[in-house]
């Protein structure tokens, strides 16, 4: 007896039609074997991850992995339907997994309960297409550069399409979300558009350990370097008001010590936490949208998004589509070499401030080295130890003109060439 909940897949699925692609033709397996076969793999089993889990599952994807670092809290149940309250504490990928195998047999949801940093190309070559369900820029930022790393080019210099995974980028704030796709090194990238995206509260270790200026300095210093010091085997709880309360009270005392003025305990929350407002229905909406083009993408009943599409439920229900165009000089899927003129007087320290806030890579935590010598080190805490004194340096002591710096952070899989020109003195 045929499977009455394939039908209406079959009717797209063996179809032209208006929307068709190019080059379509219409599938003799009425098995569905190409969706059973395909590998799909979900990055956050949140808001966003647990609509997408539903709905891939239920388009006809049988081989599903879905990878997330985070426990369920309480704050979750709202919106995170796959979770229950008997399942705060546990892995949202594990308890996610386990909701969609019971309610969909016929799918199989494999849990990696783990950072998706902790992974390797090995891994995520294994898939056909990767959809992101992140709240996280870095992370998003992360997947997306590991992909065009993964791009492999053929002796003439062209792109080899088997070694491109599409990455399919939802994501949601409030009344508003966007969908898009992304092809590694042939469409633009996350790091393109990266501009688009809110300001991140982030600072250079370097200025918080030595030289704070502001109050959120101090807040960071207390996050990152008091609370491991004073509780080495201890997670900081963002939504524990003991924790949140010791955060503020070691902040206050390091701006004292600075003559730093605006500490407050709700300025402490709003740096710790960063909340991003969620509601269940933008949610259900971008998820839909995004697990169309994995459909789409697998299938090629009908052409995929190019390349992005904005919603926005504030006033009705508006959708705008459009192509965002590839940056040349992306470091991720563009030009991995810059030049940058700079005063050879100013100090080290200055120097990487400068670089953090105007480079176009965006780097948070930098580390800089050339052929010949290590300049500065922000991790491990031995190596930050032993390259510190080079901060105070000015450029022209480190440098010669002309010197290619090798860039990278431990937050992005690139590797950015830096040559660095010196201003001339006016005369």
């Amino acid at each position: 007896m045929e499977d009455s909940r394939s039908y209406d897949l079959d009717v797209i699925l063996n179809s032209s039609g208006p929307f068709t692609g190019e080059g379509f033709e219409s599938s003799s397996y009425k098995d569905d074997s190409f969706l059973k076969i395909a590998k799909i793999l979900v990055i956050g089993a949140g808001g966003l991850g647990c609509e997408l889990l539903k709905d891939l599952a239920l388009s006809g994807f049988t081989d599903i992995h879905v990878i997330d670092m985070d426990t369920i809290d309480v704050s979750n149940l709202n919106r995170q339907f796959l979770f229950t309250e008997k399942d705060v504490g546990n892995p949202k990928s594990v308890v996610a997994a386990q909701a969609i195998n019971r309610a969909i047999p016929s799918a199989s949801i494999t849990p990696h309960y783990c950072k998706i940093q902790e992974k390797d190309e090995s891994f995520y070559s294994q898939f056909n297409v990767i959809v992101c369900g992140l709240d996280s820029v870095s992370a998003r930022r992360w997947i997306n550069a590991l992909l065009c790393q993964m791009v492999k080019y053929d002796d003439e210099g062209n792109v080899i399409p088997d070694s491109i995974i599409p990455l399919i980028d939802g994501g949601t704030e409030g009344f508003k979300g966007q969908a898009r796709v992304i092809l590694p090194k042939l469409s633009s990238c996350f790091e393109c558009s990266l501009e688009m995206f809110p300001p991140q509260t982030t600072f250079p270790m370097c200025t918080i350990a030595n030289t704070p200026r502001l109050p959120e300095h101090c807040i960071e210093y207390a996050s990152v370097v008091e609370w491991p010091k004073n509780f080495p085997n201890v997670k900081m709880d963002k939504d524990n008001a003991e924790h949140m309360k010791w955060l503020y009270e070691t902040a206050l005392t390091r701006a004292n010590q600075f003559n730093i003025k605006g500490v407050t305990y709700r300025l402490t929350l709003g740096v710790i936490k960063n909340i991003i407002p969620a509601i269940a229905s933008t949610n259900a909406i971008i998820a839909a949208a995004c697990s169309l083009e994995v459909f789409k993408l697998v299938t090629r009943t009908s052409n995929f998004l190019n390349n992005y599409m904005m919603y926005n439920g504030i006033d009705g229900v508006y959708t705008y589509s459009f192509e965002y165009e590839r940056k040349a000089d992306c470091v991720a899927c563009g030009n991995d070499a810059s030049t940058l003129s700079v005063d050879p007087a100013i100090s080290f320290g200055d120097f990487i401030d400068h670089f953090i806030q105007n480079h176009p890579s965006k780097f948070k935590t930098p580390s800089f080295r050339t052929a010949e010598k290590t300049l500065y080190m922000q991790t491990p805490p031995s190596l930050e130890e032993a390259t510190r004194p080079n901060l105070s340096k000015s450029l022209r002591e480190l440098l010669q003109e002309n010197t290619t710096m090798i860039v990278t952070d431990p937050n992005l899989p690139i590797i950015l060439s830096l040559t660095i020109n010196f201003k001339r003195e006016r005369q």
